[in-house]
């Protein structure tokens, strides 16, 4: 069995398309469907359940993908330690961000790094917290970065620096003459909040619960830019990370405000798979999340 049929099963189950693994190889849907019907007949079992358009692993096909993509990663890192003899860092990294963190702490990071590693192919994109989850567990990326992360099986947590929480409002805000303000002077307000649901709207939930603060809630959204241009047009405050607003308040279309006697966070960290090895460069790329001012 060639490292090539490991792969087009691999990618097959983490596309849940034939369409979409025959795309990712270079072959026809005909070529993987026939690559399938081989590997089930070897095994003498069923992997794969055909349901339309879709197909999942079964239990057997489960099995059998956890261990093939050990295989390829083990095989990736084994040529990129191979080319990284006497030659400058190579090979690729796969970084999938929520929006908020690929759009303000990531990009210094990023720049950083291309310019330090240009041999490294690094492909970042941006996506839902649940999905960079789900592509970091099934093998479609290296790291994800998320906040305020949660214990999942099969997955490690790795964290980065906490982004500090600063009260943002509109420029004609009551607030907005403040430069620090006792996070108990936000009872009663108007406040646009995130989603109920999402890991951040529980943060500060438990932020108000512990103060014994209640706010009026009179917007909810599922991302944080939606929330910033809903507070610019004064619909209420809200709190968000400081590296998030820092371009808008530069411009004087928001207002930032830091909290006087108590300080507050939200957490970041990067989440890999428990069993993968990291690459050189994808621990480069951790490194310098870690300490993102690094330029060397």
């Amino acid at each position: 069995m060639q490292i090539e049929t490991l792969k087009v099963f691999c990618d097959l189950v983490e596309s849940r398309s034939f369409s979409r693994a025959a795309v990712r190889n270079f072959i026809t849907q005909s070529a993987v469907s026939q690559q399938v019907k081989s590997m089930e007949a070897r095994f003498e079992t069923q992997l794969l359940h055909r349901d339309g358009k879709s197909v999942t692993p079964t239990p057997a096909g489960r099995i059998f993908y956890e261990r093939s993509r050990e295989i390829l990663d083990s095989f990736d890192r084994m040529q990129l330690e191979i080319k990284s003899v006497g030659q400058d860092m190579a090979g690729s990294v796969r970084v999938a961000a929520i929006y908020s963190v690929g759009l303000h702490e990531m990009s210094i990071v990023v720049k950083n790094f291309l310019r330090i590693y240009p041999k490294v192919n690094l492909h970042v994109e941006y996506s839902q917290r649940d999905r960079v989850y789900e592509d970091c567990l099934n093998g479609a990326i290296d790291l994800g970065i998320v906040p305020w992360p949660e214990p999942r099986k099969g997955l490690r947590i790795i964290s980065l620096p906490p982004d500090k929480l600063v009260l943002a409002c509109a420029p004609d805000h009551p607030f907005a003459k403040r430069h620090h303000i006792d996070i108990h002077k936000i009872h009663g307000q108007n406040f646009v909040a995130f989603a109920k649901g999402m890991s951040s709207r529980r943060a500060l939930d438990q932020i108000f619960e512990d103060n014994g603060i209640q706010v009026n809630i009179v917007m909810e959204f599922d991302n944080l830019e939606t929330i910033k241009r809903s507070v610019e047009i004064g619909a209420g405050i809200s709190i968000v990370p400081l590296p998030s607003i820092q371009k808008e308040a530069q411009s004087g279309t928001l207002m930032q405000i830091h909290f006087t006697d108590q300080s507050f966070y939200r957490q970041l960290a990067i989440i890999v798979r428990s069993k993968q090895s990291l690459s050189a460069a994808a621990r480069k790329f951790i490194e310098l999340m870690q300490n993102p001012q690094k330029t060397s």
